[in-house]
């Protein structure tokens, strides 16, 4: 996933085994935001910590070896373990934290744990950002006054960007591998959006496009879909993001 905009106030850092970049717009004096951008990182690592399905010793890692409670956990796992059997529930098991037999909601963290650091930045008063993790972005704010932020999606045959969004306030996430069907889901809530994203890839194409197409209608979210050709299908709804989305969902 690519923002394309303006230079700003940038750090960058490698958590969740991903390098996270959060570029602010808003002015404000460093005495002010350097403190914002350390508990955003902060933030960031706590939930890596929680989380990470790879360590033994981490909530998530002990919950799936039957040595902690989920009555034990922090509240915030709760949180995510709930929305992900929502989503399950909402995907016809086509996301499924649980896959294989283990607990691993990593898909669903990442954009959940960046949602919350982009709401924390609003209410600090970093308004204008872009916080990105992967194929994972969230934008609020503009790029330069009066300016959206510009959010390039790429074509899984040749990694060149193949659409353009743009928007002051959005999710957006994309599930892809090389040479393979891409999806992007943009809406108002990131980890949902990556949730989304993950189960329509695992879907075979034809139900892939009916459940976009129910997702593009009931709203909030849209849908992109780039095919191993090339070819492009999408709800109506991206076109409030200045991106034709090439041909309308064939159901």
């Amino acid at each position: 996933m690519d923002t394309m905009a303006f230079s700003g106030t940038v750090r960058v850092e490698r958590v969740m085994g991903l390098p996270v970049s959060v570029d602010v717009r808003t002015m404000l004096p460093s005495r002010e935001l350097s403190p914002v951008l350390d508990d955003a990182f902060g933030w960031l690592r706590w939930g890596d910590a929680t989380f990470d399905a790879t360590r033994q010793d981490s909530a998530i890692g002990r919950l799936a070896a039957g040595r902690l409670a989920v009555d034990d956990c922090a509240p915030e796992v709760t949180e995510v373990l709930e929305r992900c059997a929502e989503l399950r529930a909402a995907t016809g098991g086509y996301f499924d934290e649980g896959a294989g037999g283990a607990l691993d909601p990593t898909v669903y963290v990442r954009g959940w744990m960046v949602e919350r650091i982009s709401r924390a930045l609003s209410v600090a008063g970093a308004v204008d950002h872009c916080v990105n993790v992967g194929t994972a972005v969230r934008v609020r704010g503009s790029a330069r006054p009066g300016a959206r932020w510009r959010i390039g999606i790429r074509d899984p045959r040749d990694e060149q960007v193949c659409k353009v969004l743009f928007a002051h306030d959005l999710a957006v996430a994309t599930a892809q591998e090389p040479g393979r069907r891409s999806v992007t889901v943009v809406g108002p809530d990131l980890g949902a959006a990556c949730g989304y994203a993950a189960a329509l890839r695992a879907m075979p194409p034809a139900p892939a496009r009916r459940f976009a197409e129910r997702l593009g209608m009931a709203g909030p979210y849209d849908v992109l879909l780039v095919e191993r050709d090339g070819r492009t299908t999408g709800t109506p709804g991206l076109a409030e993001y200045g991106a034709a989305a090439g041909t309308r969902l064939a159901v």
